[in-house]
């Protein structure tokens, strides 16, 4: 399925190649260019604009995760925190929107169906489902991305906790040291010989940075999967749908392949009878000729004889 939207268009206009109305030369009745067509593509074109702002909150979580990965003060930390989650409670309601909208979109096809010229597998309906799906695959994407970016989220703590224990303890941890520190969030029992040896005072920074940082990752992650979840039937329904429409596009280019196979035949058939009757007609010329000649030497021979 290349190309959804662009070929989607071209549909609209006229159908693929050899796909027309053998009276009207394309794919619809005159008025059928309007059947609905322009609502939709102005629900389209809204919609698409809310996938780029969700786009925007994806980018800007991207660069705060980047930022959290240099800070090493509790304070800075909390407010990376605050500021991510705030950008997905934002992209999620930004989501949410565009599914709903989506949905409605699904809605609205189902009842083009019933107006003359836009039934079910039509051109127009075709379009339209096609330009729908291609919008809920890029929903899908942009979800994907996000659960992607959690994941990063949480590869990149532990490189960072990993590092806080060996610049506080000058000994690079095992991992099951970092697995307990990761879940338990007790980082005093780990830093119990640097805190006799330096004091607590000069270490009290970086613990309460790892704690703020501990805390923001179980938060995001939980919101981040609340997202998730929540779009779990779009994109079970998505695959779906890109099969059942891949199996209708190879109908519809197998037709038209068919068609255009047969118009050439036929083409060709109207070709020979033309030349064929070229031939019946030069032949019976001839005949006409031949049979004129021997009337006019009969009739010259009987002249002849009497």
């Amino acid at each position: 399925m290349n190309n959804l939207m662009t070929e989607s268009f071209e549909r609209v206009i006229g159908r693929y190649a050899g796909e027309g109305d053998t009276e009207s030369g394309n794919g619809f009745s005159p008025d059928a260019r309007d059947m609905g067509m322009d609502g939709f593509f102005k629900k389209v074109g809204e919609i698409e604009k809310q996938i780029e702002r969700i786009t925007s909150q994806l980018h800007k979580l991207q660069a705060a995760n980047e930022e959290s990965q240099h800070v090493t003060k509790a304070s800075d930390m909390k407010a990376i925190k605050q500021r991510m989650e705030k950008d997905v409670d934002e992209g999620k309601k930004i989501a949410l929107k565009v599914k709903t909208s989506l949905e409605e979109i699904d809605r609205d096809n189902l009842v083009n169906r019933q107006k003359p010229g836009c039934e079910k597998g039509t051109g127009v309906d075709r379009s339209r489902m096609a330009m729908t799906l291609a919008l809920k695959k890029k929903l899908k994407e942009r979800m994907s991305q996000f659960q992607t970016l959690r994941q990063s989220i949480q590869e990149e703590y532990r490189e960072v906790v990993e590092r806080r224990v060996f610049t506080v303890t000058g000994t690079r941890p095992d991992e099951q040291m970092i697995d307990q520190l990761i879940e338990t969030g007790k980082s005093e029992q780990i830093f119990e010989n640097a805190i006799q040896g330096y004091g607590r005072g000069q270490i009290v920074d970086t613990l309460a940075e790892i704690q703020e940082r501990r805390d923001a990752v179980l938060e995001l992650e939980k919101k981040l999967l609340d997202l998730q979840q929540m779009f779990l039937d779009m994109s079970v329904l998505v695959d779906a749908q890109g099969d059942m429409l891949n199996d209708i596009e190879a109908q519809v280019t197998n037709s038209v392949d068919h068609v255009l196979k047969a118009t050439a035949n036929l083409q060709e058939a109207r070709k020979l009878q033309k030349n064929s009757r070229k031939y019946v007609c030069f032949a019976i010329v001839m005949l006409l000729v031949v049979i004129i000649i021997a009337l006019f030497a009969v009739l010259k021979t009987s002249k002849s004889s009497m």
